[in-house]
């Protein structure tokens, strides 16, 4: 648990305060607390929980959402502060892929608290803004919280590049002869999973942000309001492209059934041609397999040179005939 104040007239912020000192900061009026939990451990969620309710007075059911993972966004008010709950993303080493990680937390009349179990470059960022400029803590909680949220929003952006990165070069590949059907749709079916999955992780967000930047909560001043609606336009926009890139991987699809319905009327086209131009040979050959003994040029000692000739002058012509008709034309 990590403890970072600023207390008004004060030229910076404390950093790594010590917890027998939060409760003394919560009473001023002057101070502006941010407390950020890290739970990775079950000794690191008793402590935590154990200030949650002695030092914060936070409700029960908040808590366990804090100890529960796999929770849905949602903002909830109480007396004394905000709850909330917003989830970022983090890209993966493999392209177009994604996790999410849960962020929980609390806005009151002069604290935040964020509670993860994992990194977040959100945070990160903050701390390290905060440390040389105390501006943030300056302005008051409600904009401290939005700036850790914006910096969570704008670092869904890498992973909606990668999405148009993937699109455009699977579009590429939808029309390579190496590149088998079934690689290439495996391939649009993971990345129109992942697409989805952003587009519905940011449309369960959008109401969130949508409630917290339009007045409805008295914890965030109406001066900045229009810093949380900057956040929900980001929001708005990355679920947009996502939707595009929806519309955009179904169209994969439908090339890529396009492309592979050509290479097997290719294919069929190619098997007919063989087969219109082998015909009529099969059947010469055939009726010169019958077992006749009055047959021209049975007995004639030129009678298999002749025959051949005759068939090579039918495949000929015949192979001029669809040539001229276009028939061998890609």
């Amino acid at each position: 648990m990590e403890i970072i104040a600023y207390i008004d007239g004060e030229d910076s912020v404390r950093m790594d305060v010590p917890p027998a000192e939060l409760s003394g900061l919560l009473k001023r009026d002057d101070a502006v607390v941010w407390v950020d939990v890290d739970v990775r451990s079950d000794a690191e969620l008793e402590l935590a929980e154990r200030h949650f309710k002695d030092v914060f007075g936070f409700h029960h059911l908040t808590i366990e959402d804090c100890r529960e993972a796999r929770n849905q966004p949602k903002v909830e008010e109480f007396p004394e502060y905000l709850f909330f709950i917003v989830h970022g993303i983090k890209p993966q080493a493999k392209s177009s892929s994604f996790n999410t990680k849960e962020l929980d937390g609390y806005l009151g009349k002069n604290f935040v608290v964020t509670n993860r179990n994992e990194e977040f470059r959100s945070i990160n960022s903050v701390k390290k803004q905060v440390e040389g400029n105390p501006r943030a803590f300056k302005k008051g909680p409600a904009f401290l919280l939005h700036q850790i949220l914006d910096r969570l929003v704008d670092l869904y952006m890498p992973v909606v590049d990668d999405f148009d990165a993937a699109i455009n070069e699977l579009e590429d590949r939808v029309y390579e002869t190496e590149t088998t059907g079934s690689e290439i749709l495996e391939e649009i079916m993971n990345l129109r999973r992942s697409v989805a999955r952003l587009r519905r992780i940011s449309t369960r967000q959008l109401e969130v942000f949508y409630r917290v930047s339009h007045g409805e909560f008295p914890q965030i001043p109406e001066e900045v309001l229009p810093f949380y609606r900057d956040v929900h336009d980001h929001l708005l926009r990355i679920s947009d492209l996502a939707e595009n890139y929806r519309d955009l991987v179904s169209g994969l699809f439908e090339i890529h059934f396009s492309v592979t319905a050509n290479k097997t009327n290719d294919v069929m086209k190619f098997l007919a041609l063989i087969s219109a131009t082998m015909l009529p040979l099969t059947l010469l050959a055939g009726i010169y397999g019958m077992n006749f003994t009055n047959m021209p040029l049975l007995r004639s000692p030129y009678g298999y040179l002749i025959t051949l000739v005759i068939m090579l002058a039918i495949f000929a012509m015949l192979v001029l005939y669809f040539w001229r008709k276009g028939w061998f034309k890609g």
